[in-house]
């Protein structure tokens, strides 16, 4: 998910999503550990989602305007 797509989401969206996508990481590192998942880059994507998330609903929280180019 690209940081314009998580901006565009309200805090609530966002917390739900955020919930979901630890879910899947949570699934990902499963099917790691079992050898069921071939491309370790999807957790990686999904640790990077996370962060993205996390970062907007912080940046929410202190009130930090962001510059988004139009």
């Amino acid at each position: 998910m690209r940081i314009d797509e998580v901006r565009a989401k309200s805090s609530e969206e966002l917390k739900k999503e955020l919930d979901e996508q630890h879910k899947g990481l949570l699934n990902l590192r499963f099917r790691w550990h079992t050898r069921q998942l071939e491309n370790y880059e999807e957790i990686k994507k999904a640790r990077k989602t996370i962060a993205r998330m996390r970062t907007v609903l912080r940046e929410r929280e202190l009130g930090i305007e962001t510059n988004v180019p139009s």
